[in-house]
């Protein structure tokens, strides 16, 4: 890409004036390479930095290090001191009539930048590498480009030659460009790259850039004035998107119609992007969605779902059903004293967990279960499921409040302060778990005097229990002294299930 001219400020008028073709550095400024090589103009007066390349015609410019601003030729200082307010002479790039700078022969399609609405807010050299395209990752190749940043456009022309070409013939031709709606800027990891002073730019339809500068100052100008464009243009981020979408089908149809080559030319030029503008338009549909999505409450109150059983609290379950013991947990036990309670190993054998998880989702699913049902004939199954609840409670039927007081008690050497400890303990538990766990016991009491049929001892069935009925939030290398614990608790309740239930 190059300068653009103008009648008052055209080459050939200001090309013979230039001091830089007499082989010597003007008068006020001396000369010297910078890092990359380019001449570097020091001013004497000023000590600003000015850098000079040449454009595909030959003809030498000037820009200065920062960035802010080009020019055909260096800045003039007066020997004596310049009036106040007065500025340096220099013949700028800019035009004095502003006109649309119109790129052409880039991507099949023509792109109309007005200078008068949208000025250049920031141009200079850069190094600059694409990392992603479209979603992909491509080989990172480094160039200095010349960059412009103007509106919600980020321009880049790569140098050719010993300079870059951003004017010069008739039309401005960008090697690419990048639209900053709905994208973002950070500061680039070492992952990404080695190089210090790094932006990393990210746009919406999945391109990734890196931008360099060795001079400190002026990547952090970059990084500032990018980011303020972003943010200016957020809100045009969804109108971008949309932009980015595929035609409808009739548009599509009528433009076959039209002409059939440029149909399947922008078919192909709209493929490569419909994938990540999806994923885009799909992320703020749902974000919309989630903004405006009823509460669970709401939900629950219009009947839409229902809460389930397994999963619940016990205290939202027994609210929830108006009684102070689960229907399910009522359930199992009378189907298991009413039948099972001579099975050998009763709880202690597994049931069929392909079968259980069938009468847990029936049981969820709010459906009329009938335990007596053949297909729920085998014990192990019900006695499986009602474990299954107990375990996948929330908070267990000892509450994790509780744990460490009822550890504390299994531990009291004096047996008679043992039992009344872990008595006035139950006693301070929500009144659910109260009931729940009389009930409960209750039934294994039951269990174990049938002993002699099913061999389940009161020994066998505080192992089964214990984990089961009492765990700690957080699970520490204590494990298996836990699990001693566990047991011995859920024993003594059960050897003493008069004295802290009463009959």
């Amino acid at each position: 890409m190059e300068p653009l001219s103008s009648e008052e400020n055209c080459p050939s008028t200001h090309s013979s004036q230039s001091d830089s073709q007499y082989g010597s550095p003007p008068r006020g400024w001396s000369e010297e390479l910078d890092e990359h090589g380019h001449t570097l103009y020091v001013s004497e007066y000023t000590n600003e930095k000015w850098i000079k390349h040449v454009d595909e015609q030959g003809r030498p410019y000037y820009y200065s290090a920062d960035g802010s601003r080009s020019e055909w030729e260096l800045p003039k200082y007066n020997l004596s001191p310049p009036i106040s307010g007065e500025a340096p002479k220099s013949h700028s790039l800019e035009r004095k009539q502003q006109e649309p700078i119109v790129l052409t022969k880039w991507r099949h399609s023509t792109y109309v930048l007005d200078i008068s609405d949208k000025p250049s807010e920031k141009c200079g050299v850069l190094n600059v590498t694409k990392i992603t395209e479209h979603g992909k990752k491509v080989r990172k190749n480094w160039a200095s480009t010349w960059t412009v940043l103007q509106g919600s456009s980020l321009l880049f022309a790569k140098g050719q030659g010993s300079g870059t070409s951003w004017f010069g013939g008739n039309q401005s031709k960008p090697e690419f460009t990048v639209d900053l709606r709905g994208g973002s800027v950070e500061w680039a990891s070492k992952e990404k790259s080695s190089k210090k002073h790094v932006i990393e730019l990210k746009t919406r339809v999945g391109t990734e850039l890196l931008i360099q500068s060795e001079i400190d100052s002026v990547i952090n100008d970059w990084f500032r004035a990018l980011s303020e464009t972003i943010n200016t243009h957020a809100w045009e981020s969804d109108e971008a998107i949309e932009e980015d979408m595929p035609e409808s089908p009739g548009s599509e149809k009528h433009d076959k119609e039209k002409d059939p080559r440029d149909s399947k030319k922008n078919r192909v030029v709209k493929n490569s992007s419909m994938e990540s503008s999806e994923q885009k338009k799909t992320r703020v549909k749902l974000k919309k969605f989630l903004t405006r999505r009823p509460t669970l409450q709401a939900v629950r109150d219009k009947g839409y779902i229902k809460d389930q059983v397994f999963g619940c609290s016990l205290t939202a379950l027994c609210q929830r059903e108006g009684t102070s013991v689960p229907n399910f947990v009522k359930m199992c036990i009378e189907h298991v004293e009413n039948t099972g309670l001579n099975v050998d190993g009763l709880y202690r054998v597994s049931g069929n967990l392909a079968v259980i998880q069938k009468l847990r989702f029936a049981v969820n699913h709010d459906e009329k279960v009938n335990l007596d049902d053949s297909k729920w004939e085998d014990i192990h199954v019900t006695t499986g499921a009602l474990k299954m609840l107990f375990r996948e409670l929330p908070e267990p039927l000892f509450t994790y409040a509780s744990f460490n007081d009822f550890v504390e008690a299994i531990k009291n050497s004096d047996y008679k302060q043992r039992v009344q400890s872990i008595k006035d303990l139950i006693k301070q538990l929500p009144k659910p778990n109260q009931e729940t766990m009389k009930v409960l016991f209750k039934h294994l009491k039951r269990v174990i005097d049938h002993g002699e049929v099913n061999r389940m001892t009161t020994q066998s069935v505080a192992i089964v229990f214990g984990p089961t009925l009492l765990r700690p939030e957080i699970e520490t290398g204590n494990m298996a002294v836990h699990m001693v614990y566990q047991n011995q608790i859920v024993e003594l309740i059960l050897l003493e299930y008069e004295n802290i239930f009463g009959r």
